[in-house]
């Protein structure tokens, strides 16, 4: 059984950081796209970041140069640090995994098969920055 399980979510001040963890079971990361998405409250789920099965990478403009996708294929685990936190980033986080997006060019944050070519997601993670 697939299982997505993120944390490291919790309550900063602006300026400040975390690190947020996808920890997966049933599967192996590798062959799969990785993408954390985030949901505001009143707002539509967008996705955040990114990263191919070959380790490349793709962040949304709203948070490039702040946030940095990575994975660890030896832990299964995909991480999302997270720099410069802003009121505008409080949002639940989710991890979602995708086979048919990995490898074929589609596995970008503007990716028109973004969420719908996600096949495993997680529970989500609680960010709540404060200014």
């Amino acid at each position: 059984q697939v299982q997505l399980v993120e944390s490291g979510g919790g309550s900063v001040q602006a300026g400040g950081s975390l690190r947020l963890s996808c920890a997966a079971s049933g599967y192996t990361y590798s062959s799969y796209c990785m993408v954390w998405f985030r949901q505001a409250p009143g707002k539509e789920r967008e996705g955040v970041a990114a990263i191919d099965s070959d380790g490349s990478t793709s962040h949304a403009d709203s948070v490039k140069g702040r946030f940095f996708i990575s994975k660890d294929n030896a832990k299964n685990t995909l991480y999302l640090q997270m720099n410069s936190l802003k009121p505008e980033d409080t949002a639940m986080y989710y991890c979602a995994a995708g086979s048919s997006l990995s490898g074929g060019g589609f596995c970008y944050i503007e990716s028109p098969l973004l969420p719908y070519g996600m096949d495993f997601w997680g529970n989500g993670t609680l960010v709540t920055i404060s200014s």
